[in-house]
């Protein structure tokens, strides 16, 4: 397991990208990048926002839960439909278990949603280093949007400088996305 070191809680304060009020907005900019690329989402209210917008995503990770507190009724049922897989990984922290589920739904046929005991704020690393090139990766900026992340090898690198920060075996974590 890797853990979010208290110092490094900075570099996610600033979004990862452009950040979007609109759905429509963000898969329309998103489509005309990658054609057919996988769409990952990471986040209740994200997730809920996408399939709203008729683009359900490839892989959603999602906890029930947004700012620390149980997504209502609508966005929940909303959201935990289709192949839907359960994985552990503590706030703060990025599981080899979730990796490993992250790996397994970007190379499954059908949309699957990750469903998270605990916490996925962290997943947008891993997600981004798993993904292919040209994915979308979308997540929630708290009381500002969603942040679209077009997946590059500038993004995959600024992802993997990042988790070599965190406390952990980093190589073992990551070692499902290695192959």
């Amino acid at each position: 397991m890797l853990t979010l070191p208290t110092a490094l809680r900075g570099a996610f304060k600033e979004p990862f990208g452009p950040v979007y009020t609109d759905p429509e907005e963000l898969l329309s900019d998103a489509s005309s990048e990658a054609t057919g690329a996988p769409l990952v989402a990471v986040g209740d209210v994200v997730t809920y926002h996408l399939r709203r917008a008729g683009r359900p995503p490839s892989v959603a990770v999602i906890d029930g839960k947004t700012k620390r507190e149980a997504v209502g009724d609508e966005i929940r049922d909303a959201i935990e439909t289709g192949h839907v897989v359960e994985v552990a990984n503590e706030p703060g922290t990025i599981s080899r278990e979730l990796v490993s589920a992250l790996v397994d739904a970007l190379a499954a046929d059908e949309p699957t949603t990750l469903l998270v005991a605990g916490e996925e704020d962290l997943a947008t690393l891993p997600a981004a280093l798993a993904a292919p090139v040209d994915s979308t990766i979308v997540y929630g900026q708290p009381d500002e949007g969603m942040v679209r992340i077009r997946v590059t090898e500038a993004v995959k690198t600024e992802m993997r400088d990042l988790l070599d920060q965190f406390e952990g075996d980093v190589a073992d974590v990551l070692a499902p996305i290695q192959g």
